[in-house]
């Protein structure tokens, strides 16, 4: 017998809502009450959604550790199968010290710090969010812009607000890759709807930046700098999440951004000269003192081999997971001998053994519970090809190779239980019923609905660090709401991640990783109260822009339909 979901196992709404709540209660409690470390948090929700779905909403103990299982086998390949190799190729330039060339090529372009912030914190942090994620631009541009001149705190702050737009493309897709897991719909299609609403906010997020260091005055002397890496990366954003290719949406946007505004830069300066040392603008009106002001403080640059063949795993890497995306169909379908190139693993004990019901679904429904693993085109593939030719490349030595391997496992010991124990977490209560009867309650929000989902995707990372776990956790439930209001899916459960990414900037992990590469430990609350406006109103932004994709003409012809 299918096991059957109930929507009000208490009776009572109110009631039967709070019990659906309280593994992300819990989870708030731990985090930001108890100050848990986040695997632990995300465990403690785990175990209480464990319990409630047995207790409370009668699911057989073994299916809901079946519905934990499969949650897990998707947190394990795709998600830190591709995050790992990312951070091994990531290690691999920093132990080879190619990864000062290409700190240098960036820091290079231009001696003005609002330009510097743009470069860094905006493209090159876009870059790193995609070729990396977990922390990895805000640790790294931050140290840089320190090293350059910036006031710590400043520094700190400028990355947080900079690790928004791209987020959602982190890690090659990570958080879109979840998301359709926990929806099951498509992530081309997320992807699609993704990039009918980032874009805007990637033209106004380097405006920001430079606003937050300066008067407004200050700021539109750079506004042609702005203009361009802004424009260049929102473009080369909606064209990479419109394709097959939309996991290199952050590495390709944030490198070819890098080189259209290098190449900007290389015909136009700022006529004032603005550094954080002074922190006001030295008016230069002569031409050869200009020139002059830009060499006192440019940084030095490496020769165009050297850039080039810094770049060069990057480069190989956007090339291979293009050709890959564009050959998937036929690659899935390879046979090697009795080897397939796609594996359907049905889960035995709870594949359609669960039953949605009305008014969730309009008929009742058995649930499919199955893991695909697509080896040779899953993203996590193309790294580590690439990963294979950079050693040779970058003639990495076995000493080298043990050191990186070692900082890679040391870096991954929180991130990937994380991500374990919050996909198991969105597993049983999407599984279990839980979600549901929190969807449900939500549908209460009626017309406003677009705009909550939104927030409720940032308050999402806000608790659990990541979009990818913001996902996990409330991606099925957006997705029972937007249904139960007639809206659609697809728009809802997007909102959820572009709307979360704007929490990125005020997670507890995100501002302990800013301190730490700001040697400013201790000072977590000081950057907190000064980023959480600037969060808010950013998630505010995206609220309204689901709301007119929802109801206001021709906004609403830029939401996909499903199957078109």
């Amino acid at each position: 017998m299918p096991y059957i979901q109930h929507y009000l196992p208490l009776a009572s709404t109110p009631l039967s809502t709070l019990v659906a709540a309280l593994p992300i209660l819990v989870l708030f409690a731990l985090l930001v009450v108890k100050r848990s470390p986040v695997p632990v948090a995300a465990a403690g929700g785990a175990f209480v959604a464990f319990v409630i779905a047995i207790a409370v909403y009668q699911m057989p103990a073994k299916m809901a550790g079946l519905a934990f299982l499969s949650g897990m086998l998707f947190a394990l390949l795709p998600i830190s199968y591709v995050l790992i190799g990312a951070m091994l190729l990531y290690n691999i330039t920093v132990e080879t010290g190619y990864f000062e060339k290409i700190k240098a090529s960036v820091a290079g372009l231009s001696p003005d710090h609002r330009l510097q912030a743009v470069l860094i914190a905006f493209c090159f942090g876009a870059f790193l969010e995609g070729a990396a994620g977990a922390g990895t631009p805000v640790a790294i541009c931050a140290a840089m812009m320190v090293g350059l001149g910036f006031k710590p705190m400043q520094a700190a702050i400028l990355c947080l607000i900079a690790n928004t737009s791209p987020v959602a493309y982190g890690g090659f897709g990570t958080p879109l890759l979840t998301l359709q897991d926990v929806t099951r719909i498509d992530a081309r299609v997320l992807s699609h709807m993704a990039g009918n609403q980032l874009p805007l906010l990637s033209c106004i997020v380097p405006l920001w930046l430079v606003k937050c260091m300066c008067g407004w005055k200050e700021t539109f002397h750079v506004f042609p700098a702005i203009a361009v890496a802004g424009g260049s990366f929102a473009i080369c954003q909606y064209f990479f999440a419109h394709s097959a290719a939309f996991p290199l949406t952050d590495l390709a946007g944030g490198l070819i951004a890098l080189l259209i505004t290098g190449v900007f830069l290389r015909y136009w300066q700022p006529l004032h000269l603005w550094r954080c040392e002074t922190s006001h603008l030295n008016p230069v009106t002569d031409r050869e003192e200009i020139q002059a002001a830009i060499l006192l403080h440019m940084a030095p640059r490496k020769s165009l081999k050297e850039t080039l063949q810094a770049w060069a795993p990057f480069v190989l890497l956007c090339i291979i997971m293009v050709t890959v995306g564009a050959q998937k169909k036929q690659l899935d379908s390879l046979h090697f001998g009795p080897i397939k190139g796609v594996y359907e693993i049905h889960i035995a004990g709870i594949d359609k053994q669960v039953q949605r019901m009305p008014p969730v679904v309009s008929a009742p429904t058995l649930e499919p519970v199955v893991f695909k693993l697509n080896w040779i085109t899953t993203p996590g593939t193309s790294v580590f090809v690439a990963l294979l030719i950079a050693i040779p490349m970058l003639k990495v030595t076995k000493k080298q190779l043990r050191t990186v391997i070692k900082r890679t496992a040391d870096q991954m010991r929180i991130p990937i239980p994380t991500i374990v124990m919050m996909l198991g977490l969105g597993s049983i209560t999407r599984l279990g019923g839980l979600d549901a009867t929190l969807g449900m309650a939500f549908a209460n929000t009626g017309v406003l609905y677009p705009f909550f989902a939104a927030i409720l995707g940032w308050m999402g990372v806000f608790l659990t660090g990541t979009d990818s776990g913001s996902n996990a956790l409330f991606g099925s439930l957006q997705r029972i709401t937007a249904l139960q209001l007639g809206l659609s899916p697809v728009l809802i459960c997007t909102a959820n991640s572009t709307g979360g990414v704007m929490g990125k900037m005020i997670d507890a992990q995100s501002i302990c990783v800013a301190t730490a590469a700001t040697d400013q430990v201790g000072a977590e609350a000081d950057i907190f109260k000064f980023v959480i406006r600037h969060s808010i109103l950013l998630a505010a932004i995206v609220g309204v822009i689901v709301l007119l994709q929802a109801y206001v003409p021709p906004f609403t012809h830029m939401v996909p339909v499903i199957g078109k």
